[in-house]
């Protein structure tokens, strides 16, 4: 009874695995505000605090594939009928972020040394950030359908569990090199170019979330 509860059905648990860690790299890889905070505060904050930006992205990576191969459509309605107001705090959000970013001042040495940031707060901060776009969550959706996975085609919900594990790794592995290869190019910076790199992550994140609030404006108008 135990052995037959635990034995997996549908696809094979490392199939599932290795599908979950591709989609989950493919998901993360694209650069955009994520990848530019993870960026900067890996090569001022520390190779630390850039890693917990990416598993802070790779969880909320996690959340929104379970929802989709579990085929929870009232969530994913909720989701997509508050869109506007998650949109629009994640706008705000990016704005400050980036206002801050373009405001404080570089540490005096490398990345390795210099000036630490809470851990929590670089990934919880992170979090909320990916999940303010539940667009991703139509972008697993349509991943999974495409590739023909669900709750039925997965079979046993370890399967499920497999899969989602994989999002989660492929979208680790990805910030692990983000983070690291930040923070490696920043020890062989000079404060001035780490100052310059803030002003300008800073000023692309303020325009990513001003692009964001002028989508909702433009909808709202027309």
């Amino acid at each position: 009874m135990v052995g037959a509860f635990f034995r997996p059905a549908g696809q094979p648990l490392m199939s599932l695995l290795l599908k979950g860690f591709a989609i989950g790299l493919a998901i993360s890889a694209p650069v955009g505000p994520i990848g530019l905070l993870c960026i900067r505060r890996s090569m001022v904050d520390g190779r630390l605090a850039g890693l917990f930006t990416g598993l802070g992205a790779a969880t909320a990576d996690a959340i929104y594939g379970l929802i989709a191969v579990l085929g929870l459509s009232a969530v994913t309605t909720l989701l997509l009928t508050h869109t506007t107001a998650i949109h629009l705090a994640g706008g705000i959000f990016l704005i400050y972020l980036g206002t801050h970013m373009m405001r404080s001042k570089p540490p005096v040495l490398n990345a390795g040394t210099g000036r630490t940031r809470s851990l929590s707060g670089a990934y919880f901060s992170t979090v909320f950030l990916t999940l303010a776009n539940p667009i991703t969550i139509l972008a697993f959706i349509g991943i999974f359908s495409g590739l023909g996975i669900s709750m039925s085609t997965t079979g046993h919900p370890w399967n499920a569990g497999s899969l989602v594990l994989g999002v989660f790794l492929g979208s680790c592995s990805w910030w692990l090199c983000l983070s690291s290869g930040a923070s490696w190019i920043s020890g062989r910076l000079n404060p001035e170019n780490l100052h310059r790199i803030s002003l300008v992550a800073g000023g692309l994140i303020i325009g990513f979330g001003v692009w964001q609030i002028g989508q909702l404006l433009v909808a709202w108008i027309g």
